[in-house]
């Protein structure tokens, strides 16, 4: 069985475990704890009740982006391919492209597709899948707006899905940010995940929601002040 450190265990001492903290003070405690030497991520769990959790799932726009350098990787030729560069796509290409995917290269963090090319790219399920990063139209990922995809992967855009026991865990900033900027990510992350929520959802769809920064004890958060 594991033992936290030193550092957490002091930190941790910095946390009131049974109260609930408004979202500004919880962020400011984190900043204070944290004691690692890199920029730590900020990360956001939160805890939802509905009986599909399968179907738990979105996107949405961080307003200060997540601070991490998104790599964008795009199935395109043509014109197309060009605009996706233009954009700013980190890959880009079509079957000497898919041939390098299929053999299970996975260094990008989303993948977008143009129509035309969806037969043999829906060929790379058993690479993109397991990583969730096969294009779907529903999170505009496989579309001929190309540029405008890859600029919303390169400023903040966020997709979000539950996991097995419905909890959404999220990556919403990086601790050097300021106090201001974190509460507007986090809000804007709860708001999204509410917005979403489906309509035969009953009673609080959120129950419960934290934040921790990389290696820090989590904070619970109030989310009757967040509705």
């Amino acid at each position: 069985m594991s033992k936290h450190g030193k550092k957490y265990i002091e930190a941790a001492k910095k946390v009131d475990a049974d109260r609930e903290y408004s979202l500004a003070e919880a962020v400011d405690i984190i900043k204070k704890i944290s004691y690692t030497k890199f920029d730590s991520s900020l990360e956001g769990h939160f805890n939802i009740k509905y009986k599909s959790v399968q179907n738990i799932r979105g996107n949405f726009q961080l307003p200060h982006g997540t601070g991490k350098q998104i790599k964008v990787l795009v199935f395109a030729k043509g014109e197309k391919a060009e605009e996706a560069k233009q954009a700013g796509a980190d890959y880009v290409g079509d079957s000497e492209l898919i041939a390098k995917v299929s053999e299970g290269w996975v260094d990008y963090d989303f993948v977008v597709s143009t129509p035309d090319l969806m037969k043999d790219v829906g060929k790379l399920g058993p690479v993109l899948g397991k990583k969730g990063l096969m294009p779907k139209p529903k999170s505009g990922t496989v579309t001929q707006e190309v540029g405008n995809i890859v600029k919303e992967l390169k400023s903040g855009r966020v997709e979000y899905r539950a996991d097995k026991s419905g909890v959404v865990h999220l990556a919403v900033g990086r601790l050097s940010f300021s106090v201001d900027q974190l509460v507007a990510n986090v809000t804007s992350a709860f708001a999204s995940i509410m917005k979403d929520k489906p309509g035969d959802a009953k009673g609080d769809y959120i129950v419960s929601a934290y934040i921790a920064g990389t290696m820090t004890p989590s904070v619970k958060l109030n989310v009757k002040e967040m509705r």
